[in-house]
Protein backbone atom coordinates (compact mmCIF):
# COMPACT_ATOMS: atom_id res chain seq x y z
CA UNK A 1 0.00 0.00 0.00
CA UNK A 2 0.87 3.71 -1.27
CA UNK A 3 1.96 5.37 2.10
CA UNK A 4 0.89 9.41 1.91
CA UNK A 5 3.19 11.23 4.89
CA UNK A 6 3.78 14.55 3.91
CA UNK A 7 1.79 18.25 2.49
CA UNK A 8 4.37 19.83 -0.61
CA UNK A 9 4.18 22.48 -2.43
CA UNK A 10 4.83 21.62 -6.35
CA UNK A 11 5.42 25.13 -8.16
CA UNK A 12 5.47 23.33 -11.86
CA UNK A 13 2.30 21.55 -10.93
CA UNK A 14 3.25 18.83 -11.91
CA UNK A 15 1.40 15.31 -10.20
CA UNK A 16 0.98 11.71 -10.89
CA UNK A 17 -2.61 11.18 -9.00
CA UNK A 18 -5.46 12.25 -7.61
CA UNK A 19 -7.45 12.09 -4.19
CA UNK A 20 -10.72 13.48 -4.10
CA UNK A 21 -12.67 14.13 -1.27
CA UNK A 22 -15.41 15.67 0.80
CA UNK A 23 -14.91 17.79 3.95
CA UNK A 24 -15.73 15.40 6.46
CA UNK A 25 -12.50 13.24 4.98
CA UNK A 26 -10.26 16.20 4.39
CA UNK A 27 -9.86 16.94 8.00
CA UNK A 28 -9.03 13.15 8.64
CA UNK A 29 -5.25 13.01 9.05
CA UNK A 30 -5.00 9.28 9.20
CA UNK A 31 -7.33 7.19 6.75
CA UNK A 32 -7.22 4.40 4.15
CA UNK A 33 -8.07 6.19 1.00
CA UNK A 34 -8.21 5.59 -2.60
CA UNK A 35 -6.63 7.31 -5.33
CA UNK A 36 -8.59 8.47 -8.59
CA UNK A 37 -6.30 5.80 -10.60
CA UNK A 38 -7.40 2.86 -8.16
CA UNK A 39 -4.11 2.62 -6.61
CA UNK A 40 -5.23 2.55 -2.27
CA UNK A 41 -3.09 4.41 -0.14
CA UNK A 42 -2.49 5.20 3.89
CA UNK A 43 -2.66 9.02 4.95
CA UNK A 44 -0.30 9.25 7.69
CA UNK A 45 -0.17 12.68 7.69
CA UNK A 46 0.46 14.93 11.18
CA UNK A 47 -2.31 15.57 13.37
CA UNK A 48 -4.73 18.04 13.03
CA UNK A 49 -3.77 18.58 9.33
CA UNK A 50 -6.89 19.99 7.11
CA UNK A 51 -6.41 19.33 3.67
CA UNK A 52 -7.61 22.01 1.11
CA UNK A 53 -8.89 21.77 -2.68
CA UNK A 54 -5.60 22.46 -4.69
CA UNK A 55 -2.90 20.96 -2.22
CA UNK A 56 -0.37 18.10 -3.16
CA UNK A 57 0.60 15.26 -0.96
CA UNK A 58 3.76 13.68 -1.19
CA UNK A 59 4.13 9.84 -1.05
CA UNK A 60 7.36 7.61 0.63
CA UNK A 61 7.59 6.45 -3.30
CA UNK A 62 8.03 10.00 -4.77
CA UNK A 63 4.19 9.89 -5.66
CA UNK A 64 2.58 13.20 -6.18
CA UNK A 65 -1.23 13.69 -5.37
CA UNK A 66 -3.34 16.66 -6.11
CA UNK A 67 -6.24 16.90 -3.51
CA UNK A 68 -9.91 18.06 -4.97
CA UNK A 69 -12.73 18.80 -2.88
CA UNK A 70 -15.35 16.64 -4.15
CA UNK A 71 -19.13 18.10 -4.57
CA UNK A 72 -21.27 17.73 -1.18
CA UNK A 73 -24.96 18.43 -0.24
CA UNK A 74 -24.76 22.12 1.23
CA UNK A 75 -27.29 24.68 2.13
CA UNK A 76 -26.66 28.39 0.59
CA UNK A 77 -27.84 31.29 3.28
CA UNK A 78 -28.26 34.73 1.41
CA UNK A 79 -28.40 38.08 3.09
CA UNK A 80 -29.89 41.69 1.83
CA UNK A 81 -26.87 43.25 4.15
CA UNK A 82 -24.20 42.49 6.37
CA UNK A 83 -25.73 43.14 9.92
CA UNK A 84 -28.68 40.36 9.06
CA UNK A 85 -25.04 38.39 8.10
CA UNK A 86 -23.24 38.99 11.45
CA UNK A 87 -26.46 38.07 12.96
CA UNK A 88 -26.51 34.36 11.22
CA UNK A 89 -23.36 33.83 11.65
CA UNK A 90 -23.46 34.48 15.63
CA UNK A 91 -26.06 31.91 15.89
CA UNK A 92 -24.02 29.75 13.41
CA UNK A 93 -20.92 30.43 15.62
CA UNK A 94 -23.06 29.60 18.59
CA UNK A 95 -23.68 25.94 17.10
CA UNK A 96 -20.46 25.31 15.85
CA UNK A 97 -21.61 25.30 12.32
CA UNK A 98 -18.59 25.11 9.97
CA UNK A 99 -18.75 27.85 7.22
CA UNK A 100 -17.48 28.93 3.78
CA UNK A 101 -18.02 32.60 4.19
CA UNK A 102 -18.45 34.91 0.88
CA UNK A 103 -19.68 38.53 0.42
CA UNK A 104 -23.32 38.21 1.21
CA UNK A 105 -23.36 34.56 1.77
CA UNK A 106 -22.49 31.15 3.59
CA UNK A 107 -22.52 28.02 3.32
CA UNK A 108 -22.39 25.08 5.13
CA UNK A 109 -22.55 21.07 5.11
CA UNK A 110 -26.73 20.55 4.61
CA UNK A 111 -28.47 20.62 7.87
CA UNK A 112 -32.77 20.95 7.55
CA UNK A 113 -32.78 21.93 11.12
CA UNK A 114 -30.30 24.75 10.51
CA UNK A 115 -31.85 25.23 7.51
CA UNK A 116 -35.24 25.91 9.37
CA UNK A 117 -33.48 27.99 11.68
CA UNK A 118 -32.31 30.75 9.39
CA UNK A 119 -35.40 30.45 7.49
CA UNK A 120 -37.04 31.14 10.82
CA UNK A 121 -35.03 34.23 10.85
CA UNK A 122 -36.42 35.23 7.42
CA UNK A 123 -33.31 34.34 5.02
CA UNK A 124 -33.29 32.87 2.32
CA UNK A 125 -31.71 29.07 2.18
CA UNK A 126 -31.24 26.90 -1.01
CA UNK A 127 -29.61 23.42 -1.02
CA UNK A 128 -26.69 22.97 -3.64
CA UNK A 129 -24.48 20.28 -4.58
CA UNK A 130 -20.61 21.77 -4.47
CA UNK A 131 -17.12 21.52 -3.40
CA UNK A 132 -17.18 22.75 0.77
CA UNK A 133 -14.43 25.09 1.51
CA UNK A 134 -14.98 26.45 5.06
CA UNK A 135 -13.40 29.25 7.07
CA UNK A 136 -10.23 27.19 8.82
CA UNK A 137 -10.55 28.53 11.85
CA UNK A 138 -7.56 30.51 13.81
CA UNK A 139 -6.01 27.65 15.52
CA UNK A 140 -5.22 26.17 11.52
CA UNK A 141 -3.89 29.40 9.73
CA UNK A 142 0.04 29.19 9.88
CA UNK A 143 0.20 32.84 9.92
CA UNK A 144 -1.34 33.56 13.31
CA UNK A 145 0.67 33.32 15.97
CA UNK A 146 -1.25 32.63 18.80
CA UNK A 147 2.12 33.50 21.43
CA UNK A 148 0.96 30.46 23.27
CA UNK A 149 4.58 29.18 23.63
CA UNK A 150 5.75 27.75 26.93
CA UNK A 151 8.74 29.61 28.36
CA UNK A 152 10.87 28.49 30.58
CA UNK A 153 9.90 29.27 34.67
CA UNK A 154 12.99 32.19 35.01
CA UNK A 155 11.15 33.74 32.27
CA UNK A 156 7.98 34.35 33.57
CA UNK A 157 6.61 37.02 35.99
Amino acid sequence: MLKIDRLIAVPNGEIDDVLALPHVLRERSRQLVRLDSGRGAGLFLPRGTVLRDGDTLLAEDGTRILVKATDEPLSEAVFPDALAMARACFHLGNRHVPLEIAEDRVRYIHDPVVDDMLRAMGFQVDALMAPFHPEAGAYHMPEIRLGCEPKPVEERQ
